[in-house]
């Protein structure tokens, strides 16, 4: 089974749930930018943890399904038509053979992920399909492509979803999307990225931890899948950005030699030579990465107690998409 690519969109990759232990080796992560949708997609249509999933940007892409295909749309909503016929997101869908699937321009956020039955089977590579552009695995899709897809009866699959009348969207926004803490500034909501402190918040001063958690930031046009940079109240150090080169993990929050912060998103690099102030939390980071240039976010600081109840609840938003199926 698999996929044909007409128009491959902006851009449009692999992603799974990323690469993993190769970091001492220079290996980034990588995987889908929001992990929340890319697991949603894969649970709606029963696919196993960690199945490779396309994430597309800014506008889907159009492809041909060569076989009959469950599928399902998650993360970033555009218009979206099977032959010609909207369908939903957050829901499980079919696809016969030769059916065409074009994905549109999404109105809100930033990134959209397409599920198939039995996940996109490219060649794994050190254990993970994930795409890593600047390493060279992988690779945004171009028109002509042919993606295989994994072993999947979809015909047994189908008919146990109709049978369930599992066939319909999510309608819980909150299940959809996930929950993510917001602050109110005068006539302005704005997205609240929650971070534990460290592991070099005493290179700041009092005044630049407390400029962190006070001020606002807005995303600038230099953000992408490695990282998003912020512009805002500059953030003053004791001795300068400068450190010794350690470790960097998703969330990582860089701050360059002009103050301002660089939360490190899938795509970062293995180690950084800047003090990092603080480490959004995971569960906010699916939020993140669904934010546009010229959008505006604040943080607060949180414990490591508080971050992991945080994902605690993330998993029992899941646990009703499993209880649903």
């Amino acid at each position: 089974m698999s996929l044909k690519v007409l128009d491959p969109g902006p851009l449009t990759t692999v992603q799974d749930a990323g690469r993993t232990g190769y970091a001492a080796k220079g290996y980034r992560v990588c995987g889908a930018a929001d992990s929340y949708a890319y697991r949603l997609g894969n649970m709606l249509i029963g696919n196993t943890p960690g199945a490779a999933v396309l994430e597309s940007t800014l506008r889907g892409p159009a492809l041909r399904f060569e076989a009959d295909t469950v599928f399902s749309l998650t993360g970033a909503e555009s218009p979206a038509a099977l032959d010609g016929v909207p369908v939903p997101y957050y829901a499980p869908l079919l696809a016969k053979a030769g059916s065409t699937l074009k994905i549109g321009v999404v109105a809100s956020g930033l990134r959209s992920y397409l599920a198939v039955g039995g996940g996109i089977a490219t060649p794994p590579v050190l254990g993970s399909r994930a795409t890593d552009v600047k390493c060279g695995i992988g690779g945004k899709l171009v028109k002509g492509d042919t993606l295989p897809t994994g072993v999947c009866d979809t015909a047994a699959l189908w008919r146990i979803i109709t049978a369930k009348h599992l066939d319909r969207p999510l309608r819980d926004k909150a299940v959809c999307r996930g929950t993510h803490p917001v602050r109110v500034q005068g006539a302005q909501t704005l997205p609240l990225l929650r971070a534990v402190p460290g592991p070099q918040d005493g290179a700041f001063t009092a005044q630049g931890l407390h400029d962190f958690t006070h001020g606002i930031y807005t995303l600038t046009p230099n953000c992408d899948r490695m990282a998003c940079k912020l512009a805002g109240p500059p953030l003053a150090m004791h001795h300068g950005a400068d450190i010794l080169s350690d470790g960097i993990v998703p969330g990582s929050v860089q701050v360059s030699a002009d103050g301002q912060p660089i939360v490190m998103l899938a795509d970062h690099q293995t180690t950084g030579g800047y003090a990092k102030i603080a480490t959004v939390i995971s569960a906010d980071l699916p939020a993140l990465a669904q934010l546009r240039p010229g959008q505006r976010v604040c943080f607060t600081f949180v414990t490591p107690a508080q971050a992991v109840q945080a994902a605690r609840q993330q998993t029992a938003l899941w646990q009703q998409v499993r209880n649903r199926l």
